[in-house]
């Protein structure tokens, strides 16, 4: 336990704003004490360990000999950012960064890559920004980033604590090098029809540290066919107001599409439940949700079933739901909520597969805030959330056409005629 005038100390610092917290000086023992409770309170409360590569205890270890030399916020926001990499998680990070930290993913990021027969492609491309501007197309080999190779581009970004190295660790990896980071513009090098040829993706500006939106929705009349957009703002309140407004613009349509293809940051439930509440006329369950941690602690089991409500005046026509890769966490839960209901066919491709409910946790001397999956998510009939795949498969396109809602056009106008 800390010494009485050390726990003062520590409530004390807590009370002073983020920004002044951010340039107090701090000793190597403090920032012991606050590795500590991040160590432990992830090894505590994430929830994805059995699925994981990860030796917790061996990242601890890794890190104590490099506390005793940690001066400066920027040496433990580094520390800190490597021990997450340990668990290869794109759903855990911190509430900081430094100019050279990875982009998140995907919320900053315009690429997806997976290895496929043992080469880096690209699957999907992200519509609108640099990487589909200057080019880049799914299906694309990527031979070298930044003129680096590849395969040494990735190592920094695998864990140096896992028991071996395993597929997902690789992609997190790949997409993390992809990503590339706050002020290095990127040079992708991939094959082009047996050429190689060099794309510059942040050639305009770092435009994914800056994603603007004209507002919270986009609605429109495609024929007979209503289309509702959601431009990334599941976490704002505010677009409870703005959805309703739409639909019920377009509640004389003969079907709707709902497109999540641009919600890669999630949101919250309140606003998710909102919206699925539109399209229902009972109450149904939408969302298993398992907490580990009193397991861990107690041996007791805590899972607990998550209820919509229906909400005024509902849409009852035929609807489609779009998903993609930068369907993000809370619009996932959407996704699994309307399929579970059977009130949604699903189309696009494989969605952002993030990892159950994140819990945020503030570490105590330096302020410093991390996000990590505390709640296991699931399906109503149990599938995990993040092993979800749509019904209709569409592979991505760019470069202007929009195959996805296309193929969710022709299925709604045929339904229409029955």
């Amino acid at each position: 336990m800390l010494p009485t005038y050390r726990r003062l100390l520590c409530a004390l610092l807590l009370l002073l704003p983020a920004t002044l917290r951010a340039q107090a000086t701090f000793t190597p023992a403090q920032y012991e004490q606050d590795f500590d409770y991040f160590w432990t309170t992830v090894k505590r409360n994430y929830c994805y360990f059995d699925k994981k590569q990860t030796d917790w205890e061996k990242v601890r270890q890794a890190a104590e000999p490099q506390l005793k030399s940690v001066t400066t916020r920027a040496q433990f926001v580094r520390l800190l950012e490597n021990a997450l990499n340990e668990l290869y998680d794109n759903h855990a990070s911190l509430s900081t960064n430094l100019p050279d930290s990875r982009r998140l993913i995907p919320s900053a990021t315009d690429v997806w890559g997976a290895f496929i027969e043992g080469k880096a492609v690209l699957v999907d491309i992200r519509r609108g920004l640099g990487a589909e501007q200057v080019g880049l197309r799914p299906g694309m080999e990527v031979l070298a980033l930044n003129d680096m190779p590849i395969e040494q581009a990735i190592q920094p970004f695998i864990g140096r604590s896992l028991k071996t190295v395993d597929d997902a660790a690789r992609q997190v990896a790949l997409n993390l090098a992809l990503a590339g980071d706050h002020r290095t513009p990127r040079k992708l090098t991939v094959r082009v029809g047996g050429k190689k040829q060099d794309f510059y993706p942040d050639k305009n500006g770092l435009a994914l540290e800056n994603i603007q939106y004209t507002g919270l929705l986009e609605s429109k009349r495609l024929g007979t066919i209503g289309y509702v957009k959601i431009n990334n703002s599941l976490g704002n309140n505010a677009l409870i107001a703005a959805f309703d407004s739409a639909l019920t613009a377009l509640n004389d349509t003969q079907g709707l599409i709902l497109d999540l293809r641009e919600c890669p940051s999630g949101g919250n439930t309140t606003v998710a439940r909102a919206i699925m509440g539109r399209f229902i006329t009972q109450e149904q369950p939408y969302q298993r949700h398992e907490l580990t941690a009193e397991e861990v602690e107690f041996g007791v089991e805590r899972t607990w079933i998550e209820l919509v409500s229906p909400r005024p005046n509902p849409y009852t026509q035929p609807l489609v739901v779009l998903v993609g890769r930068w369907t993000g966490s809370m619009p996932e839960g959407i996704t699994i909520g309307l399929d579970g209901m059977k009130r949604a066919t699903v189309m696009g491709t494989e969605m952002a597969r993030l990892n159950g409910a994140i819990y945020s946790f503030r570490i105590p001397n330096s302020g410093i805030g991390f996000n990590i999956p505390a709640e296991r998510l699931y399906r109503i009939d149990g599938l995990p959330r993040e092993n979800y795949v749509p019904q209709v498969i569409v592979p991505p396109s760019a470069g202007g056409s929009d195959k996805t809602l296309e193929v969710a056009l022709l299925r709604l106008r045929r339904s229409s005629k029955h």
